[in-house]
């Protein structure tokens, strides 16, 4: 790796992992773990609502905390990381979500939108970096577009502003080998920087996140013990390990990578994510990861198995944004369940 741009750890623990406890992440467990992010001397601490700024809702989830409340308290505790936040058009307006965060000291914002759909991220990438903010593109599902279709997506973002556009596996559905294809082409088509936001739905998350690295992505996203959306994400502990043992350069350091972790697990992390049967058939069908619980849910209230609606959920190919599907889908296969019954 000698001579390669070294590699940024982006700890999204305390954003992605809100996911991981309905959004509940409370102030005691946000200090501490901003404080043990820092320690390890990882880049960025993303801090929020499981969907980003401004998604606290019904819906999607209620946070106990205000996105505020949370980066205020993140924000005390980082000395050298920068505090990340992301930003959903849709979820997040500009007045009322994005330059209230900045007031809290936000340093980076991550712009996401769907794999085809960059065209929605140019006002605020626009904006924000007309106000010199440090500006990132996230290409959610990227799993469902071709390495074509995503370079033109990130070359839309590149056009805005963007510092870098990150590939995210929100299905955890990817394998290595398309990995390197995709961040592959995105390295050798862009200007700017690459990154890959893993989950371990197909027990990939590692393997797919040092395959980034092999492909040239210079950003790798991780939380502490996996600690995220459906059978969460790639381990802070198990990236740094595998950092160390190939001798790539980044400026987390391996015990506090560990010790992170431990933090983690010893406050918040009630059950360190895994894979069953309902995140493997996500992951297999490419359905959002953030729809595990949900769809669990959906599952008990119309007595359904859990793994068809997620299967009929690949195959009509919801997205997040869209829950409302999952209780349409429910509903229609209980209603085939009792007309099979009937036969």
């Amino acid at each position: 790796m000698s001579g390669a741009p070294k590699l940024s750890i982006c700890d999204t623990t305390l954003r992605d992992g809100n996911h991981a406890v309905a959004h509940q992440l409370g102030r005691a467990d946000i200090s501490a773990y901003a404080r043990a992010a820092e320690a390890a001397g990882v880049d960025v601490v993303e801090v929020g609502h499981g969907n980003g700024l401004g998604a606290s809702s019904i819906q999607v989830g209620m946070a106990a905390l205000s996105d505020a409340e949370m980066l205020r308290t993140a924000k005390a505790e980082l000395r050298t990381a920068r505090l990340g936040v992301l930003s959903i058009p849709g979820f997040a307006s500009v007045e009322r979500d994005l330059r209230p965060a900045l007031d809290c000291g936000v340093d980076e914002v991550r712009v996401g939108a769907h794999c085809t759909e960059a065209d929605v991220t140019r006002q605020q990438v626009t904006m924000l970096r007309a106000m010199g903010v440090a500006v990132k593109g996230m290409l959610l599902m990227s799993h469902m577009a071709s390495a074509a279709k995503l370079v033109e997506q990130a070359r839309l973002m590149q056009s805005y502003g963007a510092e870098a556009v990150i590939l995210m596996d929100s299905a955890g559905a990817y394998t290595p080998e398309k990995v390197r294809e995709k961040v592959g082409e995105l390295v050798e088509n862009l200007d700017i920087a690459v990154g890959f936001h893993a989950h371990n739905n197909l027990g990939m998350s590692v393997v797919n996140s040092m395959a980034a690295i092999e492909a040239g992505a210079t950003i790798v996203d991780v939380t502490a013990r996996g600690f995220g959306a459906g059978a969460g994400n790639a381990p802070i502990e198990l990236v740094a390990a595998n950092l160390h043992v190939g001798q790539i350069e980044t400026g987390v350091q391996l015990f506090g990578a560990l010790d992170a972790a431990d933090v983690a697990q010893e406050r918040f992390v009630k059950h360190v994510p895994t894979n069953d049967s309902v995140t493997i058939a996500s992951g297999i069908a490419g359905v959002f990861s953030g729809f595990a619980a949900p769809v669990r849910r959906a599952s008990a209230r119309f007595g359904v198995d859990p793994r068809k609606i997620l299967l009929e959920l690949g195959n009509r190919r919801v997205v997040a944004g869209q829950e409302d599907t999952i209780i349409e889908v429910a509903m229609s296969l209980a209603a085939e369940q009792q007309a099979s019954s009937r036969v």
